[in-house]
């Protein structure tokens, strides 16, 4: 049987005092998924199963999308370590305990973790078990998670090399679509409730 996954990027807040770690969603933000539910409202497929990351955002989202999900703790976002709460520009600057060298190397090396938190290969990892686990009469899924589970979930479905996690971008509410079987995930992309290529949504 083969595992239907979509994975929908959660709401965020616009502005460059976006800071790592969970954030509250403003009413723009949350007033952007309610229009996304309303503009696919009827044309979602029923799913089996239902989730959403822990993280504030994420619960919220689903929740404006007016979706009963169940928390899935294994599509957490990456911990951040000592970097939660700060903005990338005060990280980068070494402002309030920041790490500027600690940055790059955490952007260039997949291993690397100087904030103290989760590595980039730590997070791949962990998504890559939870898809792995999916029994394969699960039939079909929806999930709200934060960016950096979509890349590591494309990054599996490609089984591409973990260095590729900063090149795959993921705008907010945006949907990725996996199908897969017997160990083997493939990429399809669309909207939220865009038809397949055989027409089976």
């Amino acid at each position: 049987m083969t595992v239907r996954l979509t994975l929908l990027s959660a709401a965020a807040r616009a502005g460059r005092d976006v800071r790592f770690g969970d954030t509250r969603l403003d009413e723009r933000a949350l007033g952007r998924a309610r229009a996304m539910a309303a503009t696919v409202a009827g044309t979602l497929p029923e799913a089996a199963l239902v989730r959403t990351a822990p993280s504030q955002r994420c619960r919220r989202t689903a929740e404006a999308l007016g979706w009963d999900a169940v928390v899935e703790p294994s599509l957490r976002d990456m911990d951040m370590g000592d970097w939660r709460g700060r903005t990338l520009d005060e990280v980068a600057a070494g402002a309030g305990g920041g790490d500027g060298s600690g940055l790059a190397v955490w952007m260039t090396d997949p291993a690397a973790a100087p904030h103290g938190g989760e590595s980039v290969a730590d997070a791949c990892g962990r998504v890559a078990a939870w898809l792995d686990a999916l029994p394969p009469d699960a039939g079909r899924i929806l999930a709200v998670v934060d960016q950096a589970v979509a890349r590591a979930a494309v990054l599996r479905a490609l089984e591409a090399p973990l260095s590729s996690f900063w090149r795959v971008d993921v705008p907010p509410l945006s949907a990725v679509h996996l199908t897969g079987r017997g160990g083997r995930w493939n990429l399809r992309m669309g909207a939220l409730a865009a038809d397949g290529p055989d027409g089976d949504r």
